[in-house]
């Protein structure tokens, strides 16, 4: 095994646990001028060292491996994309960037973006379109980050939601008998049927709860759940939004119903009991639907959470999009990395499902780094009842890296080791690496185009040997 060098990785951790090196020295049983050394790199983190980490961080150690700096990269090549292309920064550059320097390479992303959003800005103005007088971000973009940087995993509204779960009694197939006592016995609550168009809406004058009478009776626990913890954790739904956003923010409002959601999925869903039933089914989603009662898109999500200390799941991506590539949620357990604008890879199997719904799809993919994941796919459709009435489709994939494939039903009969046996895939055409690549939209960055009227090539955008 290649020696592990982490400083600025190990350094970072520290100073967002507000430790000395002296105070981490002595938990890690080392020396603070050994630990000094390791954080500046003249000493590689050992075997134990690392153990000890783990354990008192509550990081997979994975967090101190290369692999922690992918997103990092991928995200530098996007907003620096001009930069890139003019100065000609290779990407041994920007991962020596963001291995060696994180909180620099932070700062370069964030000036990036800026620059990105201030040149559309102009451009639309020249142009005499209308530009954006609010936040330059969408506030549902900023929480969608806010889930990304935290890994999909919300320890303590975890444990609080695992805590309330056993205390009403929530066990498959009395979720929502569970649910409706604690609200009516505790809170108050009234139910009704909402005849509108609306799947939920609580009044807190009248402390009354209507629910649409399409709801299937997972997709109900869920919205009670969700309205529950909004009635007994508002204050830390606040106190944890706040940690990123300015309280009466559009994005805090956000984040308070983000973590609201987080919080019901990990009631009717509660960590230890599902952890242990997705292990036991090998991670078999469908399984577990009907297990719980529960969509496949909320047991792919809830899956995805599953990050706690001492007790991890497999370490899973999630995404959501439509027909038309776009991607309405994303989040990620894993190094993975998904674009944030160009479009993401046409050869990912995630676009595949639309094909053949209700049947998932499963691929070996392999990123421009060599790092190959599993993937597995399948639309979903929602409809609202009513004949002719407009439904939405999306096609849901869960991804995780080729060491945890072994774990999953869906690896039965595939060949892991085998690496040319991957598809080789991409972060989207604008910032892909992939030269050869015969299915790409957009010239590469940093690489001139080959432009000969005399010869024609399969590869669209075929560039120069010598910057090749």
């Amino acid at each position: 095994m290649g020696k592990t060098y982490a400083g600025a990785r190990l350094r970072r951790l520290r100073e967002e646990r507000r430790m000395s090196q002296a105070e981490l020295a002595r938990v890690l049983a080392i020396s603070p001028s050994y630990l000094n050394q390791m954080e500046h790199d003249s000493r590689p983190l050992t075997v134990p060292v690392l153990l000890r980490l783990t354990e008192t961080f509550g990081v997979d150690p994975g967090f101190f491996s290369e692999r922690d700096t992918t997103r990092l990269v991928a995200d530098l090549r996007e907003a620096l994309t001009r930069e890139i292309s003019t100065a000609r920064i290779s990407a041994s550059d920007l991962a020596e960037l963001a291995s060696r320097l994180p909180g620099i390479a932070q700062v370069l992303l964030d000036l990036g973006r800026r620059n990105q959003l201030l040149t559309e800005g102009l451009t639309g103005a020249a142009d005499g379109r209308e530009t954006a007088r609010d936040t330059p971000r969408s506030p549902h973009e900023e929480i969608r980050d806010f889930f990304y940087r935290r890994q999909n995993y919300l320890h303590a509204t975890d444990l609080a939601a695992e805590r309330l779960a056993e205390e009403i009694g929530i066990r498959p197939g009395e979720v929502v008998q569970a649910l409706t006592d604690r609200l009516t016995g505790t809170h108050g609550v009234r139910f009704s049927a909402d005849p509108g168009d609306h799947l939920h809406r609580y009044d807190e004058t009248t402390r009354t709860l209507r629910l649409s009478g399409r709801l299937r009776p997972g997709q109900r626990a869920f919205r009670m759940a969700t309205q529950l913890a909004l009635l007994e954790h508002g204050d830390e739904l606040d106190r944890q939004a706040a940690e990123d956003f300015e309280p009466g923010s559009p994005a805090h409002a956000l984040a308070r119903i983000g973590i609201a959601n987080y919080f019901a999925a990990a009631l009717v869903l509660p960590y230890r009991a599902f952890h242990t039933a997705a292990e036991e089914v090998r991670y078999d989603v469908e399984r577990l639907t009907d297990r719980y009662g529960l969509g496949y898109e909320t047991v792919c999500h809830r899956l995805s959470t599953l990050q706690r200390p001492r007790l991890r799941g497999v370490p899973f991506s999630f995404v959501r999009v439509d027909r038309a590539g776009n991607m309405s949620k994303r989040q990620s357990a894993t190094g993975f990395h998904f674009s944030r604008a160009g479009g993401t890879c046409p050869l990912w199997n995630i676009y595949e499902a639309f094909a053949a719904p209700g049947r998932i799809h499963v691929q070996i993919a392999e990123m421009p780094d060599g790092q190959r994941y599993l993937w597995t796919a399948r639309a979903v459709t929602r409809h609202r009842g009513g004949w002719g009435e407009p439904g939405k489709t999306f096609a849901i994939g869960l991804g995780c890296e080729i060491r945890h494939a072994h774990r999953l039903v869906y690896s039965d009969g595939l060949d892991l080791a085998n690496a040319a046996a991957a598809t080789r895939i991409g972060m989207g055409c604008r910032v892909c690496e992939r030269l050869d690549c015969p299915q790409r939209a957009a010239p590469p960055l940093g690489h001139p185009l080959r432009i000969d009227q005399n010869t024609s090539t399969f590869v669209p955008y075929p560039v120069t040997e010598d910057t090749a």
